[in-house]
């Protein structure tokens, strides 16, 4: 135990089975979100934690080894805000739409949403006339959400919870969450209270990263902290029987890099069971997903890509080129840690989130800026750390490369981006 509080998980989270084989080892780094004012380096000491895959032999699935206090990790300043990414706001707003459309949905529909952040989500659904609620253990931002119209619980998802809700509120029609069940280590207590949640006929819609695209892509920087869980179809039809529950469809989904959303009622429910589901689970076994050997053989693509990308850093530096990176995004310290890149590597960075500008990025300590300090500093290259919103990152930015500047992706393979 570290004193912030961190555990090694020995079972499987979905099928409880204790067959464990690590598949991935990474370099320990401090919380991805755990960005420090400069007046706090003396004073705060940033742990550094493992970060390991496990792979489950009995069911497949894929989840980290070490779990950090999830306290410290979602209520300790927490700076992940919905709002923020115009991307992922269409992408909400157009949820929202089709949701509708799939169920049905009428003016009597009640909306509850797990990991509702600063409720944009649900301000669509209100929008519409529907009823709402949002659960989300980030106080500040919940408090934000609230303040903004938009009824937020100040919690943990729970079973426990899910029976306070139906009393003060009545059953929900559609369960929601968004990029919040990869967080989650008492998965099977989410997945518990969603169905005691849900009316007889209600529907629970997950989204969720997809390991496949993680593996496909080598985008192995979305392994961090806050992420305790890699999903794939096959072991979650597992989770899902386990509370009398059937996954009904899936649809892939690609707002910030690689999503499935997965569609779930009480089993024997009004809708048929998609094609979708079988397929993707064809797609998993025919990957090798369903076998600890692929996993290793990803970790050896992970260090040659680390490799490669330290090479052109070098390259560009010992040339005197200045180097800065766009986003801060949680998975941004994976990145810097498993890559060894620091302040004399990257200048600075800039980010839209405001809580974020201003501080330092956790354990390197690069200073974060606005998108303001592009054009004061003019770098020569722009690493994209927020890899997944480079195309509107570079678009909104085209002054910078009429000025002469470079982009840089990282994976999944490092490129510069020619004008």
């Amino acid at each position: 135990m570290t004193s912030v509080g961190c555990y090694y998980k020995k079972n499987c989270r979905i099928c409880d089975s204790s067959a464990l084989d690590k598949v991935v080892e990474l370099t320990p780094s401090p919380p991805g979100n755990n960005f420090l004012l400069e007046g706090q380096l003396l004073s705060t000491k940033e742990e550094e934690f493992p970060l390991q895959l496990n792979f489950c032999n009995s069911c497949s699935h894929i989840q980290l080894g070490h779990v950090v206090d999830a306290g410290f990790l979602f209520q300790n300043g927490y700076s992940y805000v919905s709002a923020t990414s115009t991307v992922f706001v269409n992408h909400l707003k157009d949820y929202a739409d089709h949701i509708e459309k799939l169920f049905n949905l009428d003016q009597s529909s009640f909306i509850v949403d797990v990991g509702s952040n600063d409720g944009t989500c649900l301000k669509f659904f209100k929008e519409k006339g529907f009823k709402v609620l949002g659960v989300d253990p980030a106080s500040e931002i919940a408090a934000v959400a609230s303040r903004n119209g938009i009824e937020t619980i100040d919690d943990f998802f729970s079973s426990s919870l899910a029976k306070q809700i139906v009393n003060d509120y009545g059953k929900a029609d559609v369960i929601t969450s968004h990029n919040a069940c990869a967080h989650i280590d008492d998965l099977g207590g989410v997945i518990s209270g969603v169905a005691d949640l849900l009316k007889d006929h209600g529907i629970f819609v997950m989204e969720v990263g997809y390991f496949v695209d993680v593996f496909a892509n080598l985008w192995f920087d979305t392994i961090y902290h806050e992420h305790v869980d890699f999903h794939t179809v096959a072991p979650l039809v597992k989770l899902f029987e386990k509370y009398s529950m059937e996954m009904i469809r899936v649809e892939r989904i690609s707002p910030q890099g690689g999503l499935i959303r997965v569609f779930a009622q009480k089993k024997g429910g009004l809708n048929a069971i998609h094609k979708s589901v079988a397929e993707l689970i064809k797609l998993e076994t025919s990957l090798g997903l369903n076998m600890p050997e692929t996993l290793k053989g990803f970790e050896r693509e992970i260090n040659r890509l680390r490799d490669k990308f330290k090479s052109l850093i070098l390259k560009l530096k010992q040339e005197g080129k200045s180097i800065a990176a766009f986003g801060a995004p949680t998975k941004a310290t994976t990145l810097c840690y498993h890559f060894g890149i620091g302040r004399n590597e990257i200048d600075f960075i800039v980010d839209d989130n405001p809580l974020k500008q201003g501080l330092l990025s956790p354990g390197k300590h690069i200073p974060v800026y606005s998108s303001l300090k592009i054009y004061e500093k003019k770098p020569d290259f722009l690493l994209i750390l927020a890899w997944n919103f480079a195309e509107s990152i570079i678009r909104a930015h085209q002054r910078f490369s009429d000025e002469g500047g470079l982009f840089i992706l990282p994976m999944p393979e490092p490129l510069i981006l020619k004008p």
